[in-house]
């Protein structure tokens, strides 16, 4: 099973909102609603939070998709996230605080595809914010993204 492929993005969902949040909730004192969480990833992490957080909404209030974007033109799992954007904009829009998009400059190796992703977004009126940090695929880009997207999640308490 790859990571990249739809197998290994379902399992990483599974586990997360299955496994993973269940299991803090257990064990720690924290707030159990989606206005007191956030996904956030870098590179294959973005593509994680994406798959993830995007069909579930209800979940999260902020999404950070760092050095990331679908990958190539015709890929189906893509195809598939896009069509339910599409079709659930006025969802996500309302659900989400903040979906915050960075990529590191046309240096980065996933620019692209980000680029292309947000082009996608536009047409089907998503709501995001973007940042552009120069830099390839590397850890000063993504230390600016934390940097800069952790406060956009404190701000209103």
């Amino acid at each position: 099973v790859s990571a990249f492929d739809e197998k290994g993005l379902k399992m990483f969902e599974n586990e997360l909102l299955k496994g993973l949040i269940p299991h803090v909730q257990e064990e720690y004192r924290v707030i159990d609603d989606a206005d007191s969480r956030a996904l956030a990833g870098l590179s294959m992490g973005g593509i994680q939070t994406l798959y993830a957080g995007i069909p579930n909404t209800d979940h999260f209030s902020s999404l950070g998709v760092f050095s990331s974007g679908w990958i190539g033109e015709d890929n189906k799992i893509a195809e598939a996230q896009y069509s339910y954007m599409n079709e659930n904009a006025e969802k996500i829009n309302q659900n989400l605080e903040h979906f915050y998009i960075s990529e590191g400059g046309k240096e980065d190796i996933a620019y692209k595809n980000g680029k292309r992703m947000i082009s996608k977004f536009d047409k089907m009126n998503i709501d995001y914010t973007y940042n552009e940090y120069p830099g390839g695929h590397a850890w000063p880009v993504w230390r600016h993204d934390l940097y800069t997207f952790a406060p956009l999640l404190f701000k209103n308490q």
